[in-house]
């Protein structure tokens, strides 16, 4: 069996070219293979794809439904606070909508959320817990 992993998170988005703006204004970079229908963003360790709303859910065969909370979030992991509040001003200064504010939590680690354009829910977050190997992963003990 091999090693599960994630290749590539596509998120549906209502506006595409604003979408494409949003993360590229936070580091992304779109490969040639995106098109007028997908971008594909490139990323250490996975690729992060953002298609149509309707789209995905048509070509999931899912019901489009309204936003709200989905209980999902996407996570960046940092190596310190600070780096924490600069992800999160980057990100509301390109159009994310502050959710929680960075600060310490319960855990004993720092975070802040943001929601894009299209109300994805991003974790910035610092761990004093986790380690980051030399390629810059997120490094779990077994």
């Amino acid at each position: 069996m091999t090693t599960p992993r994630i290749h590539i998170v596509t998120l549906g988005v209502g506006d595409l070219p604003r979408a494409r703006r949003f993360y590229e204004a936070l580091g992304w970079r779109a490969s040639s293979t995106s098109n007028e229908a997908i971008v594909f963003l490139k990323g250490a360790g996975g690729v992060l794809a953002l298609y149509g709303r309707a789209a995905l859910a048509e070509d999931a065969l899912a019901e489009d439904l309204p936003t709200g909370f989905a209980a999902v979030t996407l996570a960046r992991n940092a190596h310190s606070r600070e780096e924490v509040d600069a992800w999160f001003a980057t990100a509301v200064a390109a159009g994310a909508h502050a959710m929680k504010p960075p600060q310490e939590v319960f855990w004993g680690g720092y975070s802040g959320y943001v929601a894009d354009p299209d109300g994805h829910l991003w974790e910035f977050a610092f761990n004093p817990y986790f380690v980051f190997d030399e390629q810059g992963n997120l490094a779990l003990p077994d």
